[in-house]
């Protein structure tokens, strides 16, 4: 039997620091998937000070914690989360044009399309790739999103986070420790606070012009119109996952809700009131089949959280 989990202290402290905080709200509404059961709490933080409180607090009473981006690469349990969702707004959603004139400052939760329109605007140029990607700058960084031939790292020139013990630290140069859909955070309890990009000077209308042909790339070939959790496996060794998953015959498969996208067979889509059981049930499949046929694993790369 699950141990009851006690909110009394932890909701004191959030009242205390006047954050928002919603009882039982369905994660639904906070992910791309558009899919997932209810969170103990969904509280927001506005600036480092009210995270590092409500973490030691969260920690001090023995609630788990999930840090909640734009919610891009999450599948969350029909029966919702135990525990605290930390989402972040204030100070966490600015940017900040820095001295030399070709870095920015972003919070960890901006989301990548604010940022790109902002560096589009200052002319600065080497975030075109992100145009489009549905995620915010803290989960971004966490894993080195990319696409078109970008990646975070490419821009990436420190961070800085909460630690451990909930203070300051940061990372930078090689110490960020990117590499495929990985950086120095992932597997981490380290907490991503705010990352700073050193771009390039450009043309303004150029920039805009490279980032609307990325985004209709992305339309003509990604069902960006669906909920969905974006790639769900990870590129293996050798091939893709979409390829391989085609080849298999198993673009258009549905289970329930969830179906593979006829447009991309990397992307599993919600078609309308999909439960996480369907995703998971439909992602099985695919695995043993594309093992079965093909010998390739493939590894997940959308996180499931909470109980299914």
């Amino acid at each position: 039997m699950a141990v009851a989990l006690d909110y009394t202290e932890f909701d004191k402290t959030a009242a205390r620091l006047c954050c928002a905080s919603l009882a039982q709200e369905p994660m639904a509404r906070h992910t791309t998937f558009q899919i997932g059961g209810p969170a103990d709490r969904l509280v927001t933080a506005e600036n480092p000070a009210q995270l590092g409180a409500l973490l030691a607090a969260a920690k001090e009473a023995g609630l788990p914690v999930l840090l909640l981006g734009r919610g891009s690469d999450l599948l969350v349990g029909d029966r919702g989360i135990r525990g605290i969702v930390l989402r972040l707004a204030g100070d966490f959603q600015k940017i900040t044009p820095l001295p030399d004139g070709v870095s920015l400052r972003a919070g960890a939760g901006v989301s990548l399309a604010a940022l790109c329109a902002y560096a589009r605007e200052r002319e600065l140029s080497g975030l075109e790739f992100a145009w489009g990607i549905p995620g915010s700058v803290g989960g971004a960084v966490y894993m080195n999103a990319g696409a078109y031939g970008g990646e975070m790292k490419d821009a990436v020139t420190l961070t800085k986070h909460l630690d451990s013990r909930f203070g300051p630290g940061e990372y930078q140069g090689e110490a960020l420790d990117f590499s495929y859909r990985h950086s120095a955070y992932t597997g981490t309890d380290k907490i991503i606070t705010f990352a700073q990009f050193r771009l390039a000077p450009g043309d303004r209308e150029a920039i805009g012009a490279k980032m609307e042909a990325l985004m209709a790339r992305r339309k003509e070939k990604q069902p960006y119109d669906m909920p969905s959790a974006g790639s769900v496996f990870k590129r293996p060794a050798t091939g893709y996952a979409a390829a391989l998953i085609e080849r298999c015959g198993l673009k258009g498969r549905r289970v329930g809700g969830a179906q593979v996208s006829e447009r991309h067979a990397g992307f599993i889509i919600n078609t309308g009131g999909a439960a996480c059981k369907d995703v998971l049930a439909l992602m099985e499949l695919i695995q043993d089949t594309v093992r079965r046929e093909t010998g390739v694993e493939l590894e997940p790369e959308v996180r499931v959280i909470g109980e299914v």
